[in-house]
């Protein structure tokens, strides 16, 4: 009888886990004129209450700001399902973070993981950051102050990144469109077990260039996989991080990336393949 006990026990487990969440069966709308972010947090936060799941983003666009995943969360999006940023910087709250190889408060992304395990995104539908606003900004900023003799960073223009995956262990980012991000575009911090594959990775490098648009930043993380993948973007294809500074050896949170394999990728546009 124990024995049964478990095993129900464990299937129930299963079950809840595998359990979808279609948002627009939440009250979400597919409407990309409307910032939906409340209704769809609450879908996230109501399968995690529930022991995990998947939210699942049918086809149709919905506009959104920062998503936080919690544990045994993933997202699917179907085939012409969109999830496309909000172009308003006030809907990404300013949070604890890591930029530019330190960490700092910044700007949330449109997906945001911290400590979830076991975390996915897959396809085949789109993540669209639409960055397009950000872009204007970051180059009108620069423009201006090269006019007094001065450069602008990254950071000056409040800009988010598409996708925040933190502290998480195995995870993967599959068969999925990744699309103009107003920053970074994929960045993957002290996380050990990363596969990125099958994975369409686009910002542009001209009308109007998406600057620092790294198509995958590896921050003090082991073990990843990429492959499969295409990558064109206005800065660089693949960058390596692990900390920034004189004594950037010398800080906890800094560290080494190990045991990388990329293999099988086709590269657009980029600054660099590999940097």
């Amino acid at each position: 009888m124990k024995y049964l006990i478990t095993v129900i026990l464990f299937i129930t487990a299963l079950k809840l886990n595998a359990q979808e969440y279609d948002i627009m069966k939440f009250g979400v709308k597919a409407d990309s004129n409307i910032v939906q972010t409340k209704a769809i947090q609450k879908v996230i936060d109501r399968a995690a209450s529930r022991g995990g799941g998947k939210i699942v983003i049918p086809k149709g666009t919905f506009l959104t700001g920062a998503l936080f995943f919690k544990k045994k969360t993933k997202l699917v999006l179907k085939e012409g399902g969109v999830l496309k940023g909000s172009d308003d910087i006030k809907n990404y709250p300013f949070i604890p973070s890591r930029m530019e190889g330190r960490s700092l408060k910044y700007f949330a992304a449109v997906i945001n993981a911290y400590q979830v395990n076991d975390f996915s995104i897959e396809g085949p539908g789109t993540i669209d950051g639409n960055g397009s606003k950000f872009w204007k900004t970051f180059w009108s900023h620069r423009d201006s102050l090269r006019k007094i003799g001065k450069e602008s960073t990254n950071l000056e223009v409040s800009r988010p990144r598409l996708i925040f995956i933190w502290g998480s262990d195995n995870v993967k980012i599959q068969n999925i469109k990744l699309r103009n991000a107003g920053f970074w575009t994929t960045h993957f911090y002290k996380c050990n077990n990363i596969l990125v594959e099958n994975t369409d990775i686009r910002s542009p490098y001209q009308p109007v260039p998406a600057p620092s648009t790294d198509g995958i930043d590896l921050d003090v993380c082991k073990n990843v996989i990429i492959r499969n993948c295409y990558i064109s973007v206005n800065d660089d294809a693949i960058a390596i991080k692990g900390g920034k500074g004189p004594t950037a050896h010398q800080l906890p949170e800094n560290g080494t990336v190990e045991d990388v394999l990329i293999e099988n990728c086709t590269f657009g546009n980029s600054h660099a393949v590999l940097t």
